[in-house]
């Protein structure tokens, strides 16, 4: 699913400043959805890329989702169209959780998802001035979206910016796929004989994540 003014180092007093709008909570609801979505495709994406890989993309547009669903079959144009919307939604919530909660959020993606203090003021020290760099490069990354709405990106800007990241990397993935389709194709063909192992390993591995995810937040 991915995240957070002044951005890093305000005191006590500039949160309290901040208060979220009313529509809030609804961008921490459709947070979890995509959490959720995004789980359930790490969980079952050995099933999912030989039955439905079209609701793989759905779940999840990373880029091993997108390299092999490619491999599997699915049609150029519902790879465009679905891995515009799934990474495009997750950028424009985390987006909205930045501008609704400010440096609470940053707070949020360093205690529970484990990003560092370092990372963040990497891309927090002169965002503004290289967004326009920034932002496409990174555009399925949670907390460039989130500090994007740290900074308030006009919605213009942050629409064409997205865009040009978005297929930058479709392009960059669907090209990496057809230069190793064998290779990519030969690893479907092997999974598809230790599917229900790889499902297992995959929920075991999906469920540590989260519960270490929990534990660092605690």
């Amino acid at each position: 699913m991915v995240t957070e003014p002044t951005a890093i180092g305000a005191d006590d007093a500039d949160d309290a400043i901040h208060k979220p709008p009313p529509w809030a909570p609804i961008t921490l609801a459709a947070f979890a959805a995509l959490v959720i979505c995004t789980n359930v495709a790490a969980g079952f994406w050995a099933r999912l890329v030989d039955t439905d890989p079209e609701l793989l993309l759905l779940l999840s547009s990373r880029n091993r989702y997108l390299a092999l669903t490619l491999a599997a079959g699915v049609p150029i144009g519902f790879y465009v169209l679905i891995g515009f919307l799934r990474i495009g939604a997750a950028f424009g919530v985390c987006h909205m959780i930045g501008r609704a909660y400010g440096d609470t959020a940053v707070g949020w993606f360093r205690k529970y998802l484990g990003v560092t203090d370092e990372t963040i003021a990497t891309f927090n020290r002169g965002f503004g001035r290289f967004e326009w760099i920034i932002i496409p490069f990174f555009a399925g990354s949670n907390i460039v979206a989130a500090l994007s709405g740290v900074h308030r990106t006009p919605a213009r800007r942050l629409v064409v910016l997205l865009a040009v990241g978005i297929a930058a990397r479709l392009a960059l993935i669907w090209w990496l796929a057809r230069t190793f389709e064998d290779q990519l194709v030969s690893f479907l063909e092997w999974l598809q004989r230790y599917q229900w192992w790889a499902v297992g390993i995959s929920i075991g591995i999906v469920v540590l994540v989260n519960l270490r995810n929990v534990r660092r937040g605690s």
